[in-house]
């Protein structure tokens, strides 16, 4: 692979030629920052987890540099940090037995200014490599900027590809803004109820951030348990775990509606749900 920052790497845990590693991706999460591959995308790594026929490999955009620190994590300058947030999530790439982890190293300035096209064609480049099934990124009701920067970046590069060459699916999933509002018929639900272990074990290598102030760890797991219960009101848990996302398929098509527009739908389905219920019980 070829991409436009030096700086970029990836990382293969079994030592395949990167190549290799990548053509073997069934399924692609890119992802704004360390540790958020772990907190939405649990569902296909545990799918792919110590399967021949099935691979995930993990993309993460942006440097680290900015994360917030405390503790043993306080004195470190942002260069440190990017070495430990790199650090970590080659443990997380081990301990998930991904295909691959790529990171590309670009500053969240960057990836949030639109009129950049460098990050677009390295995701570009790596669809084209992996030739994924399906590929996980960001929902576009996150509130985190970045992260509905890196999700419009999925989208355009996906647009640039011939439509042989784009994913069968592309999902928008929950970090910074969970998708329990949304109605039941637009969610795509990904049941996380087996190796609860392992879904701990991923979370909890990255302990510059839990240690420092963010307790991803707990809140991930706690969300997953609340949706399964919250999910249903009338029969018991069919889960002990849910994580929900948005379908972006339709937006790789280039001729369809603005992303914009788009999540407009999702919110407008929504809105009709709660005030229609009200009137019908006023």
């Amino acid at each position: 692979m070829k991409f436009n920052l030096e700086t970029a790497e990836v990382f293969v845990p079994d030592g395949l030629p990167v190549e290799a590693a990548l053509r073997r991706t069934t399924h692609l999460c890119i992802a704004a920052h360390q540790d958020d591959i772990e907190i939405m995308a649990a569902q296909p790594i545990l799918e792919c987890f110590q399967q021949d026929e099935r691979w995930f490999t993990g993309v993460v955009v942006t440097d680290g540099r900015g994360s917030p620190r405390s503790g043993m994590y306080a004195r470190y300058d942002d260069e440190q940090m990017r070495e430990v947030r790199f650090k970590e999530q080659r443990k997380a790439a081990a301990v998930g037995e991904y295909a691959a982890q790529v990171m590309l190293d670009y500053p969240s300035r960057v990836i949030k200014d639109g009129s950049q096209r460098s990050a677009i064609e390295d995701i570009s480049g790596l669809l084209r490599a992996c030739r994924p099934q399906v590929v996980y990124t960001h929902n576009l009701a996150d509130k985190h900027d970045t992260h509905v920067a890196v999700a419009l970046r999925v989208v355009e590069a996906a647009r640039s590809l011939a439509p042989a060459e784009r994913p069968q699916r592309l999902y928008g999933c929950e970090v910074w803004r969970g998708l329990d509002w949304l109605m039941d018929a637009d969610k795509v639900m990904m049941d996380l109820s087996d190796q609860e272990c392992l879904q701990a074990a991923l979370l909890g290598v990255f302990d510059s951030q839990i240690s420092g102030g963010k307790r991803y760890d707990l809140a991930s797991l706690a969300r997953r348990r609340a949706n399964a219960t919250y999910s249903e009101s009338h029969q018991v848990d069919a889960s002990t775990g849910l994580s929900f996302a948005m379908d972006l398929t339709p937006l790789m098509d280039a001729d369809r509606t603005s992303p914009d527009e788009w999540v407009q739908t999702f919110i407008q389905r929504f809105a009709q749900d709660v005030t229609g219920r009200i009137q019908r019980l006023s």
